[in-house]
């Protein structure tokens, strides 16, 4: 295994996120009620191509940006500029969290366990803790294992004989705002149920007047976690106070729940 996190959010994927991918409006004011509660300046960790970030920006809260891509990063730039902002967007991995103030909000939206290494992930828990203020908070989406339904079979032995999936004949196509249309299509490459890795695979195809002119792969691995292990490491790390909320609601999770939101609070 690599000892670099193992992402797709490169090249034209990271395109197709600046393109396509919007925040839901429950989930966008979710999190700018979340800094706004619990205080700024805030930290999107994660924050790719600007989708939560630019949009709290606009709204008047003080937020910097991380994220492992270089190609995200650019495109959320670019997003920022256009709205005549300049954010603070830094390049790190998680685990090498390493900026120049704390915060007291910081923020990760469906990223958390990505890159495949489980020390990777509790220290970037660690790594979070240390640059929160006394009394800062620590907020992030999770969507639990068994969320994903289509993967269930693979949890047995025998169904994993048939991995890595054949790549589907067509992907999702859509039209860029310059005329281009780019294709996503997803396969499932692995599911380790005892070391809880999942490894997927991105096939990303850029289409220019019917023609095919680009084509690239990328290779997703994401640590699977439950509830209760998450719980763990938090409290491991030094968090005294974790809430587990149902989605993006105030509302205790239940097993009926499949995305949850920790909300873990530093001693103040």
């Amino acid at each position: 295994m690599s000892d670099r996190p193992q992402t797709w959010h490169y090249g034209l994927v990271a395109r197709w996120w600046a393109e396509f991918n919007r925040a839901d409006p429950h989930e966008l004011a979710f999190y700018q009620g979340v800094v706004a509660r619990d205080g700024q300046p805030a930290l999107d960790l994660g924050c790719g191509t600007g989708r939560l970030l630019v949009p709290l920006l606009k709204a008047g809260l003080e937020a910097d940006g991380c994220d492992l891509s270089p190609d995200m990063l650019a495109l959320c730039r670019n997003a920022a500029e256009r709205e005549g902002l300049a954010p603070a967007l830094y390049q790190q991995a998680f685990h090498e969290l390493d900026l120049p103030r704390t915060y007291r909000t910081i923020y990760i939206c469906d990223s958390f366990g990505i890159g495949g290494r489980r020390e990777h992930d509790l220290e970037a828990l660690r790594r979070c803790y240390h640059h929160l203020e006394p009394g800062g908070s620590l907020v992030f989406s999770h969507e639990l294992p068994y969320e994903a339904v289509d993967q269930w079979p693979y949890w047995l032995p025998e169904k994993r004989k048939v991995l890595p999936e054949a790549w589907p004949v067509a992907g999702g196509r859509k039209r860029a705002a310059n005329g281009d249309d780019i294709e996503l299509a997803g396969r499932l490459v692995d599911l380790d149920p005892l070391e809880q890795l999942l490894t997927l695979q991105m096939r990303a195809s850029l289409w220019r007047e019917g023609r095919l002119v680009a084509q690239e792969e990328h290779t997703f691995q994401a640590t699977l976690y439950f509830r209760n292990e998450l719980l763990l490491m938090l409290a491991h790390v030094g968090f005294p106070e974790v809430a587990v909320r149902a989605g993006y609601s105030d509302a205790p999770a239940t097993a009926q729940d499949t995305t949850v939101v920790f909300v873990a609070r530093k001693a103040g």
